[in-house]
C-alpha cells in the first residue's frame, strides 16, 4: 500500500487554518504568518501570535518534512525500519494565555510514513497526537468539560478509546522527577496502524477536530478573570515546569531537533517568561495549593 499523503496533507492544512481563524477571533487580531523550507526536504508554515491580547504566545504549526534515513528517535522501536527514507507531517501547536485563570493548552496530530525501499511490498505509516490541559488556577468544571469532549470525539472508535488514550496521556506527560502529571490530561495516542488506514486517518482528524470545542468554551469563560501580580508569578512558576516537560521528556521536540528541524518553530511551544524557585511550596490551603490535588491521574467522568 502507498499512503495517500496528499490527502493527509490537505487535511491537515485545514485544520490549522480553521484552527487559526478561531483563535484570530477570540484575540481580535490576526496571526502572524512565518512560512519555512527545509534544506533535506520539506517545509511548513508557523501560524503565531505575540504578546497578544488574550494568548501571550500562541504558535499553530504545520509541517512536512522528509528524509532519506529514519532518525533515531523513530528507528530506536522499529530497528527494521533503520535506514528507509520517510516523511513526516502533521498540526502542532501551544497556546500560553495571558490570564493565569485561563489554562495553557497543547494539541498535535501527526503522521509518519516510512516508504517501502526499492522493491518492497508497502509503507509502513503510524499516525499519534493528542491534547491535553494545564491550567493554574483549576477549575473542575472546565476539566470535566474538556474530558467529556475528548471521550465524545473517540466514543465512535469504541468504548476502550477514550478510558486506554486517556491512561495514555496521563502516563505520557508526566514529571518522573517530580512526581506530578503536567496538567489535566486529555488525550495521547501514537504508533496507531490498524485495522486499517480510513480508521486510524478518520480517528486521528477526529481527535483535531474536537481541540476547539474541548478549549474555547473555557478560553470565553475565564479570559476576564480578574488577576494581579501574585497570579501572574505562580503561573510563571508553574510554567517552569511545562519547559522541563518539553526539553527532558517529549518525543516531538526531541525527533525535531534529531531530524533538522526549524529550531524556531521547534522551541515555539515555549512560554515566553518562566520562572523557577529554589525548594518553593505554596501557603496550605492557599488557592495556589489547590493545584496539587490535581497533578495526578482522576477520573474526570
Amino acid at each position: 500500500m502507498q499512503v495517500p499523503v496528499s490527502l493527509v496533507h490537505d487535511t491537515f492544512t485545514a485544520l490549522q487554518d480553521h484552527i487559526v481563524r478561531t483563535l484570530e477571533d477570540l484575540e481580535g487580531a490576526a496571526f502572524g504568518r512565518d512560512p519555512w523550507t527545509r534544506p533535506e526536504g520539506g517545509g511548513g508554515l508557523a501560524r503565531y501570535c505575540e504578546n497578544g491580547t488574550v494568548f501571550e504566545r500562541a504558535g499553530v504549526l504545520f509541517s512536512h518534512v522528509r528524509g532519506d534515513a529514519l532518525p533515531p528517535s523513530a528507528s530506536a522501536h522499529r530497528p527494521e525500519l533503520a535506514g528507509r527514507g520517510w516523511e513526516a507531517m502533521g498540526v502542532s501547536m501551544v497556546l500560553h494565555p495571558r490570564n493565569p485563570h485561563v489554562p495553557t493548552t497543547h494539541m498535535n496530530v501527526r503522521l509518519f510514513v516510512a516508504h517501502a525501499p526499492k522493491g518492497g511490498e508497502t509503507d509502513v505509516f503510524w499516525f499519534g497526537g493528542g491534547l491535553d490541559l494545564t491550567p493554574y488556577y483549576p477549575v473542575e468544571a472546565d476539566a470535566r468539560h474538556f474530558h467529556q469532549v475528548c471521550h465524545d470525539a473517540v466514543a465512535p472508535f469504541g468504548d476502550d478509546k477514550y478510558p486506554r488514550y486517556k491512561a495514555w496521556c496521563d502516563d505520557y506527560f508526566l514529571l518522573r522527577h517530580r512526581g506530578e502529571t503536567r496538567g489535566v490530561g486529555g488525550l495521547f495516542f501514537d504508533d496507531l496502524n490498524a485495522p486499517d488506514f480510513d480508521t486510524c486517518f478518520a480517528l486521528t482528524r477526529a481527535v483535531g477536530d474536537c481541540f476547539i470545542p474541548a478549549y474555547v468554551p473555557i478560553v470565553q469563560a475565564r479570559r476576564d478573570t480578574p488577576y494581579g501580580e501574585r497570579e501572574r508569578a505562580f503561573q510563571a512558576y508553574r510554567r517552569g515546569r511545562y519547559v522541563e516537560f518539553n526539553l527532558v521528556y517529549d518525543r516531538g521536540t526531541l525527533f525535531g531537533l534529531q531530524s533538522g528541524g526549524r529550531t524556531e518553530s521547534i522551541l515555539l511551544s515555549m512560554p515566553p517568561v518562566a520562572q523557577w524557585r529554589y525548594d518553593w511550596t505554596p501557603d496550605p490551603g492557599s488557592p495556589e495549593a489547590a493545584l496539587a490535588d490535581y497533578l495526578r491521574p482522576r477520573a474526570w467522568l
